[in-house]
């Protein structure tokens, strides 16, 4: 998941599998250095660099701009011309920051506004922010980049809501996904452009509005990507579970719920990333939800 601290600190989310984090372990390494093109692609020739973790992936600061791989480059300039003019009241955005040449990537790197602040506990502020934040994209049209999308995200969204069949592995979470499908039930809500990996992406900073980093596209209810920050809250935040009841008022709520933790499960189940520990607080959160359901 995301933060933007120092290399030796790193973040507590980054191992958790989420739908940013399918990049290979190579990904996960800085490696050598930034390539001086892009920095000078970037305007940032001159500036000090040092590494960040942004995003679940290594990237590089560079003054006030944050530079970072892609692992898709039409999503990663899809989502910049969408945050380029995106307000969201009471959020800060990270503004992407174009190439001298007018792109928004370049040779599979992209940059945005650096901003301060870091992941946080605060997870009533975190579902608030993503109601703020699907508020500001309830009119962004549906992106074309999602009709071919087939991606270990992509299954586990569609086996969640019951559009699609896929094999998972049964120790990593498909006997529960198959347990837990039983409980699905109809849901009719409308669908707009949602971010579904909000949990640990977000930063805080004070007093400051929350800071919202990128944006991850899915087609579903805002109920829904609600749900799924207070899923991964109880799975790996150790949040309390009176979250649950603090938003119960949403539409759909059960069965929202249950989606989001069968579209983490899907995921989990698929993920090469996946561990026991990462399993069990699914499992935690489901003994949760289920009673409600």
């Amino acid at each position: 998941m995301t933060s933007v601290t120092d290399r030796a600190s790193g973040s507590a989310y980054d191992a958790v599998p989420s739908p940013r984090a399918e990049a290979s372990d190579a990904a996960l390494e800085w490696g050598d250095e930034l390539p001086r093109h892009v920095r000078n692609a970037f305007g940032v020739r001159d500036v000090p660099v040092r590494p960040v973790r942004f995003g679940g992936l290594c990237a590089w600061r560079c003054g006030d701009v944050v530079i970072r791989p892609v692992q898709d480059n039409a999503l990663a300039a899809w989502s910049a011309r969408v945050l380029e003019t995106l307000r969201a009241d009471g959020l800060r955005i990270a503004r992407p920051v174009r190439a001298s040449d007018g792109r928004w990537v370049v040779a599979g790197w992209s940059a945005c506004q650096y901003l301060s602040g870091a992941p946080e506990p605060r997870y009533d502020d975190l579902v608030d922010a993503a109601m703020r934040l699907h508020a500001a994209t309830a009119s962004v049209r549906r992106p074309r980049l999602l009709d071919d999308r087939d991606d270990l995200v992509a299954r586990a969204d569609a086996a969640a809501w019951g559009e699609r069949t896929i094999t998972l592995n049964p120790e990593s979470g498909g006997v529960l996904f198959a347990e837990l499908a039983g409980y699905r039930r109809k849901v009719r809500l409308p669908a707009q452009v949602v971010h579904a990996d909000l949990f640990g992406t977000v930063l805080f900073d004070g007093n400051k509005p929350p800071a919202v980093l990128d944006l991850v596209p899915f087609w579903r209810p805002v109920e829904w990507a609600a749900a799924v920050v207070v899923v991964d809250a109880l799975a790996w935040g150790n949040a309390d579970p009176r979250l649950l009841s603090a938003w119960s008022h949403l539409e759909g709520w059960p069965q929202v719920l249950l989606r989001a933790l069968l579209f983490r499960v899907a995921l989990h189940a698929q993920h090469p990333a996946a561990s026991a520990e990462s399993l069990y607080g699914l499992e935690a959160a489901t003994e949760l939800i289920v009673p409600r359901l």
